[in-house]
């Protein structure tokens, strides 16, 4: 399940660091203080992190913006698999011997999960990390892999025997070898949990965004909501839309870059955990929901799915939409998605 990103264009992402003019607020004390967009790029997690927030100043966006990075930080120190130290690498030196006692944080992150793995009937599944890396997307494949060998890359895989204990705040691999990941959600909670850092300590609106993982609340300076763009996964400089976001989590998963054609076919690098072969007959996916953890899982879930399965499956959902380019880089809508309304806001 391991995948890129399309990078979400963000209308503002071009403004200058130093700030965007805005509306203009007044303070307890009667004067007049301009409200601005304040921004910060950095590499975390591996990956690219744009960071705005709406602020009174450079000083006290600077502060929300440090807030904000020692929380991702913070994140990657928990749930990170590279780090020998983290709990989550405990966690997988530990699978088949016994269970580990963890932080509730990280206990709640992956009972999270395991109900999404359970929704998706597999199709999302953090011990994907488990899996044998037989699929290479450099041009070195010519020829599909013997069944047997896509078979038992995925032997270890299986959320079913990720054994959690409430009572104890344990969680165990059953498994020796056995492994999970968060590279499918990780990037997702970390912009969750660095918004809800920045609303608590008054940051009224604001992004995070994770290299396509973005949370966004309140509006732009001029009392505007935020604007994104879903662009054409086979020319990233071709906007197709332009779409409002307000309150809410938007994630897109791209397979534009990463994938092998065999027998005519194109397969992405998005692994189906289930059964080892790569997923086909989907470029990007997008999905909006509350929360980008969850939209996170949902966009590797609809690539493993395909899109007849993962546009009926989203359309069950409450509270989430989807948009998805398929193979022939057609665009195609969850039920209450209007894409004849969404092209007439972009223009």
């Amino acid at each position: 399940m391991l995948r890129s990103r399309l990078i979400l264009s963000v209308v503002f992402l071009s403004i200058s660091t130093l700030g965007h003019p805005g509306r203009l607020e007044p303070t307890l004390g009667g004067t007049i203080q301009e409200v601005k967009i304040y921004q910060r790029t950095l590499k975390l997690m591996g990956s690219r992190f744009d960071l705005t927030v709406v602020a009174d100043d450079r000083e006290k966006a600077d502060g929300y913006l440090d807030l904000a990075i020692d929380e991702i930080t913070r994140i990657e120190r928990l749930i990170s698999s590279w780090d020998p130290n983290s709990q989550t690498s405990v966690i997988n030196e530990n699978a088949g011997v016994h269970p580990v006692k963890v932080d509730p944080e990280l206990f709640q992150l992956i009972e999270r999960a395991l109900k999404v793995s359970k929704l998706t009937q597999g199709a999302f599944d953090i011990s994907y990390a488990s899996m044998d890396r037989i699929w290479k997307f450099d041009g070195s494949v010519t020829e599909m892999p013997p069944k047997a060998k896509i078979k038992e890359s995925v032997s270890k895989v299986g959320y079913q025997n990720i054994v959690l204990d409430r009572d104890e705040q344990t969680v165990f691999l059953k498994n020796e070898g056995m492994k999970i990941g968060f590279g499918a959600i990780g990037k997702g909670y970390a912009a969750d949990k660095a918004k809800q850092l920045l609303i608590k300590h008054g940051v009224k609106a604001g992004i995070i965004n994770a290299s396509g993982d973005l949370n966004a609340w309140g509006c732009r300076p001029n009392g505007k909501d935020w604007m994104v763009a879903i662009v054409n996964p086979l020319d990233k400089t071709k906007v197709f839309s332009w779409l409002p976001v307000k309150d809410q989590a938007v994630v897109t998963s791209g397979n534009y870059e990463k994938y092998i054609i065999l027998d005519s076919q194109r397969y992405a690098h998005i692994i189906d955990p289930r059964t080892g072969y790569p997923s086909k007959g989907i470029l990007s996916a997008t999905v909006f929901t509350r929360n980008a953890e969850l939209a996170d899982a949902l966009a590797t879930s609809i690539f493993v799915m395909g899109v007849d399965a993962g546009l009926d499956f989203i359309d069950q959902l409450k509270g989430v939409e989807c948009i998805i380019v398929d193979e022939d880089n057609k665009i195609i809508a969850s039920k209450n998605i209007d894409l004849k309304e969404i092209k007439t806001q972009s223009r």
